[in-house]
């Protein structure tokens, strides 16, 4: 496994199909990792494009056989942890709450509200507690060489943004739309959450990909959102989403720099264990070999 300060870079996409479909990736191959939390929604493409190693994971597995509720995103962050990933992209759809933003939009979000309540959101629990700060959710490295990238592919795109993310699988009603425009929400999809809290959690520094599909139900002059329009759209926005990563992997680099981020992801765990270490439930340490192996190798 990979030390954070290690100077190559490993990116971590997280996405649909159409997103891992890179021309020009060489010697490309799907691996199975086995993770302590599950299994992950699909074995991990790993390749080089342009020097730079890159991870795919299909978020919902190969054929979308995963539920926004039912993808084992511990296991997921875990086994991208484990593979030696230093970085990650979350390639997510959306919709939009806001009428500057239609349809076939990238939005860089930078913030999230999470009203999800089905999902596992952590790997510490009892017997081994842990508190991280999420103040800062996103790297804005990760996320600047997402806006230039995309400003230079000629890529509608905002920079920036609150993402809340619901539990699904059923769209918002109307109420709730209004609800969450009224918080000033930017756009509402079905993924985000956990996904970057265990990233954080796993040291992993983040940053996210909103693809908006379409305008939620809030929009009286668009239609209601159906599965035909959104996966309509999809398809347009995957082109654009191998275009984006084709364009930040070079950005980025093969030599790693540190997260810009604030909350210092990298090394978030150093003052977020809370239980003595005379106290920790052994088997659940096991179980964070790679996620917290960095400092559980300390004590």
């Amino acid at each position: 496994m990979a030390p954070f300060f290690m100077a190559k870079t490993v990116l971590g996409i997280v996405g649909g199909s159409g997103v891992y479909e890179i021309p020009g990736l060489e010697n490309a191959k799907w691996q199975t990792v086995k993770s302590p939390w599950g299994e992950p929604s699909d074995q991990l493409l790993t390749g080089t494009f342009h020097g730079v190693d890159l991870v795919f994971l299909p978020r919902h597995g190969r054929g979308h056989i995963q539920t926004p509720s039912s993808i084992n995103y511990r296991a997921n962050i875990d086994a991208l942890k484990r593979i030696g990933v230093t970085d990650v992209i979350s390639v997510s759809a959306c919709g939009s709450l806001k009428e500057e933003l239609p349809p076939g939009t990238f939005v860089m979000a930078d913030q999230f509200i999470d009203r999800t309540f089905a999902r596992e959101k952590s790997f510490f629990g009892t017997g081994f507690v842990a508190h991280v700060p999420m103040a800062h959710p996103v790297c804005p490295r990760l996320s600047g060489a997402l806006t230039l990238a995309a400003r230079e592919e000629k890529i509608d795109h905002s920079e920036g943004g609150t993402y809340i993310c619901m539990e699904g699988p059923q769209f918002s009603t109307r109420a709730e739309s209004f609800l969450y425009r009224s918080w000033d929400c930017s756009v509402i999809g079905m993924t985000a959450m956990p996904e970057a809290k265990l990233a954080r959690e796993a040291e992993l520094p983040y940053a996210i990909v909103a693809m908006v599909t379409d305008y939620d139900c809030w929009h009286d002059d668009h239609e209601h959102v159906t599965v035909e329009a959104v996966i309509k759209v999809m398809h347009q926005n995957a082109a654009n989403a191998r275009k984006l990563i084709m364009a930040v992997a070079p950005k980025l680099g093969p030599q790693r720099e540190p997260s810009t981020c604030p909350d210092r992801p990298e090394t978030v765990l150093d003052f977020a264990l809370i239980t003595a270490p005379d106290k920790r439930d052994p088997a659940l340490a096991a179980k964070l070999d790679a996620v917290a192996g960095r400092v559980l190798k300390k004590v």
